[in-house]
This record gives structure tokens, C-alpha cells and sequence, in this order.
């Protein structure tokens, strides 16, 4: 404060603290990556409302820094919300006005704090210039270079966003699985970006042990989560564009606005594509620390390959945390060159994507097939996690803007069959089934029925050890051949004949007729 060319206002505490490093964070929730003692240096780029002031200060106070100093460059003020989190949180707070740079600051502070201090305090600012001038790329070139750590970044669902790792799905189940981060994987030591929930998170894997040293990892993933906070930044208008689009068509828009609203969005009327849903299902989780590994910005150029490498968006149709993290879980499924997730930014109406988060992805030089094949590789990866259910749905082929209202109700009905099914991706091939009319059906009716039809069959077998309801699924598979049936149980046709008749004799149901088959082959498939 006595340093007059700096031109530092208190407006709250008391300055009567000392410190000992000097810490430049814009990260929404820093708490992670301090220690205590701090001066804390923030550009406000965090703040979006005035909740989130009392969440910044919360968390500078629960890490013990001794001060924060706020900046006017971006707002050009600082705001009364955080001067009141301050005042309530007893933590002094500096005004810096816009013509002191953060540098300039830092430069007549450095000589008076100690020589690991200014060390630490020097990198870290080249680490945030090395984000700020060239990215990760650029980032990982100085860590390696200054640090001598290398390392890679991977989404929860094994896409690879920069490194070149060997097992990049490997990686990602190890930071699924860990019960606390960071953690030793083949090698390496996996650090989470960001406090989010895992599912939806990157993992930062840096090559050797940093365990005695987790300090450096949790730096450079700061720095990877204020790029991925930067690029997130970037896609919101892209993210509204398709927002519009996709609750236009659920609403019932004139077809010429529909069409014009593909056109924006880098769609033209003949190019096919295809709509997506996905819902998730996370339960409570007892591993400490499950909910850790994700900010949440997850948009930005992912190395992730899509289908042709198109655009495209995801909206969030449902309220809330679970909206949220459908969004970020479907973007990183589809990958970031593919999809920009919507979640979050108030863009998903009411009525739009009900079943989950919505992307309308382009099928430039691909398939539905292959887009499907990805899907569920990145599906199974994401099961790792504990209590996690990822449900996927897709329609086929569509073109043109009046094709949207059809096929977004063509992914939700497969997405509740995915559901159905307890996870897993399911595609608009599958849908036009009986498998739709028993997605349709709440679980625990479909669980009565099953158990109405086959209780006493499951019964009987249970007492005498037989295979009556085995019997029963391979004698209507064969459609209804005793021969077939008994090639295929590898057993002889008059017992194939008695079992039925036992069937017959225990449930009242006559097999020689369609309805009764058909009854039977519902309940085996709902059961």
C-alpha cells in the first residue's frame, strides 16, 4: 500500500497482513491450488453474476490467503458484491487500478518476498503467458523446457487433447477409478482439471512421480483449466445458434425460418446429419473425491476426431446440475471438433431435449454407424466410473431442416430404450421394435409382468434344478419348432415336448397360440 506508483486502494479488511508468494488466478474456485498466505491477484474474468463473488472469497478464505487484489482492467470497476464477500469474509481487499498491469505489480513486490518465493512467482507467469500467447501447445513446450515435465491431457472418455499418450483410455479409467487424485498410473501421475464432476473432466497425466511434488501438477493443471475456461468462452455464440435451431423445431417454426436457422448454424439443406441424445444416470458416489476432475468449461479444440470433423451443438433440455453434465458428457462422447456443448449457458428451453442434451452433429463423409461405433467405445469407458449410467440415442440419417422435429423424437425414443437397457447407445435401427414399446413401459410394471408370467416357471427351476424357462426362450426363438428346439438344447424332442407342457401346466398359457407366445416373449424380454 506504501508503494505510491502502484496506486492501490483498500476498499475492505485490514491491511495490516503480511505474505509470503504472490498468486494470479482468474479460476473460478482457486482453492485447490493454495496453500495459504497469498496475495492473490484476480483479472474478475470468473465473475458472470454477484453469486459468484461470495464463492471466490469463500474459498480464498477457507485456503487462508492474506489478501486479495482485484483488477479494473476487465469490468472497470470492482464490484460492490465482492467488496461486501470481502468485508463479511474478513479478508482485505485491493482496488488495482487499470493502468497497473498484474507484471508491473509483481516486478516491486518480487524483490522484498524470498528466493523460492520469486522463483515460483516467475514461472507461474510464464506459465499464464505461455497460455495466454500459444495455448496448450505452447504451454506444455515451456513446462517441459523450464520444468522437465511432460505430459498429456485426455478427456473422461479416453479422446486424446493434446500429448501423445500410449494408452490414452488407460489413463482416463485410471482417473475414473482413482478414490483420490492425483494418483499413480502405469508411470505417470494423473491430476484432475478443473472441480467438477469426473465424468465430464479432463485428466491431466504428467510422465514420472510427482506425488512428493503434486505442486507442479496442480500449476500446469490450473493453466490447462483456464485455457479450457477460454476456449468455452469462445463457442457460446455457436452454442445459442443451434440452441435456436433445435427449440425451433420442437416449437413448431415456420419451415423457411428453420432453414434459414440451419444455414447459420454452417448446415445447408442437403447436408445429411444426424441427431443425438444422451442422458445420464450418476448416483451417489462414496470415493472421496468422485466429483473432482471437471471445471465447468469443457468446450475448445479437442484433438478428438469426429465424423468428418463438422460442427454442430449440444443444448441441455433439462434444468439443472444433471442438464449440465449431460451437455459436457455428450460434447466429450462426440468430441470437441464435432460438437460444441450448450449446457449451462441458459440456452436449453423447456420442451427442447427432454431426455437429456441434444447435438445435431454432421455426417460430412461418415455414417451413423461409425458415429455410433465411437459412441459406445467412449460409452464403456466412461462405465469405469462408479454409479455412472451414460444412455445414448441416435436417429438416422437426416437432411434438410424439416427432418429436425422427427429426428430429435427419434433420439429421445432411443434414448429411453438405451435407458432401458441400463446404459449404452442405442440408434434409430433398433427403436421400431418391440424393444420401443418396452422402453415406453415403467420399470417396475415391466418387472410385475415378467414376474407374473415367469415367477412360477423361476420357481419350478429353482426346486428341481430344470431349465423351463431356458426351455421356454430357445422353444420361441425356433418359433415354436420341437425339432429346432431340441437340435439346439442338443437334447431330445420328447423332452422338449414335456418341458412345454410343464410350461403349459404352471402358468395356465396355451404356447400353440400366437397371443400366448407373444406373451411369453415379452416377458422374457421385459424380465
Amino acid at each position: 500500500m506504501a508503494i505510491e506508483e502502484l496506486r492501490l486502494s483498500l476498499l475492505a479488511g485490514d491491511p495490516g497482513r503480511t505474505f509470503g508468494t504472490v498468486h494470479i488466478t482468474d479460476l473460478p474456485e482457486p482453492g485447490r491450488y493454495l496453500s495459504g498466505g497469498e496475495l492473490v491477484l484476480t483479472g474478475l474474468m470468473w465473475r458472470h453474476s454477484p453469486a459468484d463473488s461470495a464463492r471466490f472469497v469463500a474459498a480464498l478464505a477457507q485456503a487462508g490467503v492474506a489478501a486479495l487484489g482485484a483488477g479494473q482492467a476487465h469490468l472497470g470497476h470492482v464490484p460492490e458484491d465482492l467488496v461486501r464477500a470481502c468485508e463479511q469474509a474478513g479478508l482485505p481487499l485491493l482496488e488495482v487500478p487499470t493502468e497497473t498491469s498484474f507484471a508491473a505489480l509483481t516486478e516491486l513486490v518480487t524483490p522484498r518476498l524470498s528466493g523460492d518465493a520469486r522463483d515460483a512467482l516467475g514461472r507461474h507467469r510464464r506459465l499464464l503467458a505461455a497460455v495466454a500467447d500459444g495455448g496448450l501447445p505452447e504451454l506444455f513446450a515451456l513446462t517441459a523446457a523450464e520444468l522437465g515435465v511432460t505430459g498429456a491431457v485426455v478427456s473422461a472418455v479416453g479422446q486424446v487433447i493434446i500429448g501423445s499418450p500410449e494408452d490414452p483410455v488407460r489413463l482416463a479409467r485410471a482417473y475414473l477409478t482413482a478414490p483420490r487424485l492425483p494418483c499413480l498410473a502405469g508411470g505417470q501421475t494423473v491430476f484432475g482439471v478443473g472441480r467438477g464432476h469426473r465424468a465430464a473432466g479432463w485428466a491431466l497425466a504428467c510422465d514420472g512421480d510427482l506425488l512428493d511434488r503434486p505442486d507442479l501438477g496442480y500449476e500446469l493443471a490450473a493453466c490447462v483449466e483456464l485455457e479450457r475456461g477460454r476456449m468455452e468462452e469462445g463457442r457460446r455464440v455457436e452454442r445459442r445458434l443451434i440452441a435456436r435451431l433445435v427449440q425451433g423445431a420442437t416449437s413448431g417454426a415456420d419451415p423457411a425460418e428453420l432453414s434459414a436457422r440451419l444455414r447459420t448454424c454452417g448446415l445447408t439443406d442437403t447436408e445429411p446429419y444426424t441427431i443425438v441424445t444422451a442422458g445420464t444416470d450418476p448416483s451417489a458416489d462414496p470415493r472421496p473425491g468422485a466429483r473432482s476432475g471437471a471445471g465447468k468449461g469443457v468446450g475448445g479444440g479437442g484433438a478428438g476426431k469426429g465424423v468428418g470433423g463438422g460442427g454442430g451443438a449440444v443444448v441441455g433440455g433439462r434444468r439443472g446440475e444433471g442438464d449440465l453434465l449431460d451437455g459436457w458428457i455428450l460434447e466429450e462422447l462426440l468430441g470437441r471438433e464435432v460438437v460444441a456443448a450448450a449446457g449451462g449457458d441458459g440456452v436449453g428451453g423447456d420442451g427442447v431435449g427432454g431426455d437429456g442434451a441434444v447435438a445435431v452433429v454432421p455426417l460430412r463423409g461418415g455414417t451413423v454407424a461409425e458415429l455410433a461405433g465411437r459412441l459406445r467405445a467412449g460409452a464403456e469407458v466412461l462405465g469405469a466410473l462408479p454409479g455412472m449410467r451414460a444412455s445414448v440415442g441416435m436417429s438416422g440419417a437426416l437432411i434438410g431442416a424439416a427432418a429436425l422435429k422427427g429426428g430429435i423424437d427419434e433420439a429421445g425414443h432411443a434414448v429411453r430404450l438405451a435407458r432401458a437397457r441400463s446404459g449404452g447407445v442405442a440408434t434409430s435401427d433398433e427403436i421400431y421394435t418391440h424393444a420401443l414399446l418396452l422402453a415406453t413401459v415403467p420399470g417396475d410394471v415391466r418387472a410385475s409382468f415378467a414376474d407374473r408370467l415367469l415367477g412360477p416357471l423361476r420357481a419350478y427351476d429353482a426346486r428341481h434344478q430344470s431349465e423351463l424357462v431356458r426351455t421356454l426362450g430357445t422353444f420361441l426363438d425356433c418359433a415354436g419348432s420341437w425339432n429346432a428346439c431340441a437340435e439346439r438344447m442338443h437334447v431330445h424332442v420328447n423332452t422338449v415336448r414335456y418341458r412345454v407342457k410343464r410350461v403349459e401346466e404352471l402358468t395356465g398359457k396355451d404356447l400353440s397360440t400366437m397371443a400366448d407366445r407373444v406373451d411369453f416373449f415379452l416377458a422374457l424380454k421385459a424380465g
